[in-house]
């Protein structure tokens, strides 16, 4: 709990807030690695219930007892992989893209076809896409050179480094200097209640009434507006219809929300977009740094339209420093801040087998959210929440090591059942993971099934 705490300290709560009765049961090794990854999902877990819970309160509820198991926050971490429905894959196009290869010098890196990622990186490395010829192709380049090579392409890769060598990069030193959630002050506004019934009204819940632009996809970003979603929060999932996807990704991260297609490139979608930004109280995105400013929807923007809202940003390495405006997914965050080359060694590095950083981020920016809701009731103002996969891994690996003998618990059905939930949706019946934390007064659900994407008009309900 003394993580769950430090977190919410951080973020402005004071230790004399209300008073819930916070329980965390468990501990690890659950998943095959020495880091901590399911007590600290469960730490930010805790500590997202925590803020919900307290603005429960200040809807007039009474103070809840909240319950966080390590092993389920775990199995968090690859929650699609619990999803099982008819006609359930995954595309497995770009595989050989995405895998740590050697270099001519000996250093590893790690390619990410994903995507459109992948034609660019055939296209540089100019071999077919199989994993004999891009050995062979990577084994061409010096590591350094190759990773400066695809980020002046725009596209994904990164030289696997130890956290001694990230912690002396510019980026690293960069992202040093900022706490695991950045909540920073983006002008003024009013002070403003939180929107919707009192705690004893009908189908009041900690989250009713906010409403929620989720402008995000794979994995972290919609693992933000999802948990948000798990505490009433409505949420309208905005994606561009030119975009590629992935479904089982999108079926484990969409429950709770609606789905429309809107294309920023056109003028008419754009002016849609800006009027529902009008109405709403968050604004979630997860592109590449100055992707959505370029169209006109620039934080600053976004709290001109919208005095008082809350902007959710999500990247791979930072918001500022040399990286900031490189794309880059969960693999490449393992990689650079030595989490992964600690996880394996330099002889045979691998990644960490789950989403740690991808969903702990997600949890991390809900709970960036909750907490500039509350501060907004006492201080107004319009709110910049920040939060990065590679900041995320940094937390992740300051935090102590489970003992080298330690065997792995790993997931059994029986522990897991009590988690798993059925819903009916429109690719069938639906088996899944459903939400982790367990709160008195206000249980934690998703009122809607998971939405295909484009099913919904660009309206709030």
């Amino acid at each position: 709990m003394r993580w769950t705490n430090n977190l919410l300290a951080s973020l402005g709560r004071a230790a004399n807030s209300h008073e819930h009765a916070l329980k965390i049961t468990g501990s690890d090794p659950v998943i095959a690695t020495r880091f901590r990854a399911g007590e600290a999902a469960a730490a930010v877990l805790a500590a997202n219930a925590t803020a919900a819970a307290d603005l429960w309160c200040a809807r007039g509820g009474r103070p809840q007892r909240i319950e966080v198991e390590v092993r389920a926050a775990a199995a968090s971490l690859v929650s699609f992989a619990y999803l099982r429905y008819q006609g359930a894959s995954l595309d497995r196009r770009g595989q050989a893209t995405t895998a740590l290869y050697r270099a001519r010098d000996g250093r590893w890196i790690h390619l990410h076809g994903g995507f459109s990622s992948r034609e660019g990186t055939l296209a540089l490395l100019n071999c077919d896409d199989n994993a004999g010829a891009i050995a062979n192709a990577v084994a061409a380049w010096d590591a350094q050179a190759l990773e400066d090579a695809l980020a002046a392409r725009g596209v994904c890769g990164a030289k696997l480094r130890s956290a001694d060598e990230w912690r002396v990069h510019p980026q690293g030193i960069a992202l040093a200097r900022v706490p695991v959630v950045e909540i920073l002050r983006l002008g003024d506004a009013d002070r403003e209640p939180i929107p919707g019934p009192r705690a004893d009204e009908r189908d009041a819940r900690p989250l009713s009434g906010v409403r929620v632009l989720d402008l995000t996809r794979v994995l972290a970003g919609p693992t933000c507006a999802r948990t948000l979603a798990e505490h009433g929060a409505e949420v309208l999932h905005v994606r561009s219809p030119k975009l590629p996807s992935i479904e089982p990704f999108v079926i484990d991260t969409n429950p709770g929300k609606r789905s429309c297609f809107l294309d920023l490139d056109r003028k008419e979608d754009a002016r849609q977009l800006r009027a529902l930004v009008r109405e709403a109280h968050v604004f979630s995105q997860g592109y590449r740094p100055g992707a959505l400013a370029r169209r006109g929807f620039a934080p600053e923007e976004l709290a001109q339209t919208r005095p008082g809202i809350i902007v959710v940003s999500i990247d791979c390495y930072g918001h500022e420093g040399p990286f900031a405006e490189r794309p880059g997914w969960e693999q490449l965050a393992q990689t650079v801040t030595g989490m992964a080359l600690e996880h394996a060694g330099d002889e045979h590095p691998a990644l960490v087998p789950a989403a740690i950083n991808d969903y702990t981020t997600g949890y991390l920016g809900a709970l960036g959210v909750m907490r500039a809701l509350a501060r907004r009731t006492t201080e107004g103002g319009s709110w910049h929440v920040r939060v990065s996969l590679a900041r995320t891994a940094m937390w992740i690996m300051s935090l102590p090591r489970t003992a080298p003998d330690a065997k792995p618990g790993g997931f059994d059905a029986a522990s897991i059942a009590p988690w798993i939930i059925e819903m009916d949706t429109a690719w069938g019946p639906l088996s899944r993971l459903g939400p982790i934390a367990r709160m008195s007064e206000s249980p934690l659900r998703w009122d809607l099934p998971p939405a295909p994407l484009g099913s919904d008009p660009a309206a709030w309900s």
